[in-house]
């Protein structure tokens, strides 16, 4: 049975009300729910968070699937903070023991220091750009993609853990395109994306 940890990013701050990223985890667990071989543990950024079982959910876990936001180019401020704290807890708790340098040779071997090796992660964010933002010459992101790009420090992040990247999914204009038409398209989109990933785990 594979043990699967999703992570709700969102939150709620000036007009965002966190909804869509609610929406991805209900879908997420929707499609897990219907096979017995997953069990799930969740967390909502903007719940009360106890430090220790959070981490205790990162080294349980064979894969986290981390939903986001995407606000001024970074993961909200509550996430950021979840984050910080909990890998913070994680130091030589299960998450790290160091950055993976000897005193004897400290030019090498920097981020290899993590404990959760065996554990795979997914990144899903949300975002107000269009995809061509990301692909056509002269758009704004001058054709980078969001993971080598915008997240390219949080995949570093969860490198230096010892995880391992597996493909992510990225919904896109969403703010102004978030028509109950292209709800049902995105959900599709997703879907298809979480059964070709999971067939492959």
């Amino acid at each position: 049975m594979k043990k699967i940890f999703i992570i709700n990013g969102g939150q709620k701050f000036a007009h965002s009300g966190g909804q869509f990223n609610k929406t991805v985890q209900d879908w997420t667990t929707e499609f897990l729910s219907k096979n017995n071989n997953y069990e799930i543990k969740t967390t909502h950024i903007e719940d009360e968070i106890n430090l220790q079982k959070e981490v205790e959910k990162f080294v349980w876990a064979d894969v986290i699937i981390y939903h986001t936001p995407v606000w001024w180019f970074q993961i909200p401020n509550l996430f950021k903070k979840y984050i910080d704290d909990v890998f913070t807890q994680g130091h030589n708790n299960g998450i790290y023991k160091s950055d993976g340098r000897s005193r004897v040779n400290p030019d090498i071997n920097y981020g290899t220091g993590g404990l959760l090796h065996g554990r795979k992660y997914m990144l899903t964010t949300s975002w107000n750009a269009p995809a061509t933002a990301f692909t056509l010459p002269g758009e704004f992101f001058e054709e980078t993609s969001v993971d080598d790009g915008v997240m390219f420090g949080f995949h570093k992040m969860n490198k230096f853990t010892g995880m391992e990247k597996i493909d992510g999914f990225h919904f896109h204009d969403v703010e102004k395109g978030a028509t109950p038409e292209n709800i049902i398209i995105f959900k599709e989109q997703y879907t298809k994306h979480l059964e070709q990933t999971f067939k492959n785990l």
